[in-house]
């Protein structure tokens, strides 16, 4: 392995608060991507370092002068690719990624600028510096990504996958479906939705699902992914879309964040449990 990933060990951890899912990740990539490809990385300017991990003290010398040839996602996290070496982004708790004009001045939580041979300048705003800009020269081996479960839109995750991953575990199915070693991207916000979809409730022991039950989950939460991605993500504290303008699936959730509220299709009111200390919502009439 790399010589440089003994320096991913993490050393402060966030508590669990809601953050940027998948759908807000692939919403950024989606947005950046037109702007940004076949572009020619002339300079970064790296205000503060302190993010989860150190910002690489060689990130110009390694990146500047390559040409971007695209960006790609992998779980939560973002890829540049430069061909000769890969940056790694992930969002954190609060970071969002904004193109904006060369002389926009930088705010207080403006940490990291990308500028390119167009005058195009990408830049990183992290209020809580949860957030990690780091660099590999082989991304499918980086520590943080080599373990990580199929992408949940993808066919290599299927029902027949996600019955004999939860074959083998008796935790709550809303645990196990956000496990990253299981399938990435499935976040707080996303797991209380397919589950709804789904009839399940999110504290069933995951190795009590049949297989019909685990073919409603799978489909569920493609669905409510894909859907989640059209809207634009959720607005999430300070999270917004590359553009600067904030995602709105939340204001299409049937569950999440509707604790004593009517169930959109019943009228049942929604019941709030606490799960590895995250908030999971459920409708006790909808989901068995």
């Amino acid at each position: 392995m790399h010589r440089r990933c003994l320096l991913f060990q993490p050393t402060h951890r966030p508590p669990p608060r809601p953050m940027p899912e998948l759908p807000e990740v692939e919403t950024t990539r989606r947005g950046l991507l037109p702007s940004l490809q076949n572009r020619t990385l002339t300079r970064i300017v790296v205000r503060n370092p302190d993010l989860r991990w150190p910002v690489p003290a060689d990130l110009e010398a390694r990146l500047g002068g390559l040409t971007l040839r695209g960006i790609g996602r992998r779980g939560k996290y973002l890829l540049f690719d430069f061909g000769a070496a890969v940056q790694i982004v992930h969002l954190g708790m609060s970071g969002s990624l904004r193109l904006t004009r060369p002389d926009e001045p930088a705010a207080l939580h403006d940490h990291v600028d990308w500028l390119f041979d167009d005058g195009t300048l990408l830049r990183l705003r992290d209020p809580r510096r949860f957030g990690a800009v780091l660099c590999t020269d082989d991304a499918t081996r980086h520590p943080l990504l080599a373990h990580l479960g199929p992408e949940p839109l993808t066919p290599a995750f299927d029902a027949v996958y996600l019955h004999a991953q939860c074959q083998r575990r008796s935790a709550a199915i809303k645990q196990v479906i956000m496990d990253a070693q299981v399938v990435v991207g499935v976040g707080n916000i996303y797991a209380s939705e397919s589950l709804y979809h789904a009839g399940i409730r999110p504290a069933t022991a995951a190795r009590r699902l049949s297989r019909p039950a685990c073919t409603r989950l799978n489909a569920a939460i493609k669905q409510v992914l894909t859907a989640a991605i059209a809207a634009g993500g959720s607005s999430l504290r300070d999270y917004v879309a590359s553009d600067g303008e904030p995602g709105y699936f939340q204001l299409q959730t049937r569950v999440y964040d509707r604790a004593g509220l009517p169930c959109r299709a019943c009228g049942t009111p929604i019941k709030r449990i606490v799960q590895g200390q995250r908030a999971s919502f459920y409708c006790p009439a909808c989901q068995h």
